[in-house]
């Protein structure tokens, strides 16, 4: 039996398809252009992307969205990343997110590097990336992360 497929529909149903299977990081940092700069590279490497400039509106995002990862950063007005994070790992809804801390604290120095991580993994996230790294090893990172 030979049958006859419109190929509009399937190339849509693949597109749709593809689209489900993107995973969905939302970016939580007061700074428009790091957001606007890490957004452009994470999609241009297959992710969807949200954003949020302030904690409680990133809190409030995650509660509708529920992402696959969280990019946040420690320093912010009104709610800081620490704070944030206490939020979502109190909320049996979302306590199981997966969290990367962004910041520019710690020692530049290898020996060093490891205080941000305890801190990080003390509060209740997976680790931390610094903003300066380069894009490729960020998204790398969270690549990992998202794997694992």
């Amino acid at each position: 039996m030979l049958v006859c497929v419109n190929t509009t529909l399937v190339m849509v149903l693949y597109h749709y398809n593809m689209a489900d299977s993107q995973k969905l990081i939302l970016i939580i940092d007061d700074d428009p252009d790091f957001r606007e700069i890490m957004a452009t590279k994470l999609k241009s490497s297959g992710f969807k992307v949200e954003q949020a400039s302030d904690g409680m509106s990133g809190l409030e995002i995650v509660k509708k969205i529920k992402p696959d990862l969280v990019l946040l950063d420690v320093r912010m007005p009104r709610m800081s990343g620490v704070q944030t994070l206490a939020k979502i790992k109190s909320n049996p809804d979302i306590s199981g997110l997966k969290v990367i801390f962004l910041t520019n604290l710690g020692e530049i120095e290898q020996e060093d590097a490891w205080v941000d991580d305890r801190f990080a993994k003390d509060a209740g996230a997976l680790g931390h990336i610094k903003k300066t790294d380069d894009l490729d090893k960020i998204v790398g990172r969270v690549s990992q992360e998202l794997s694992s």
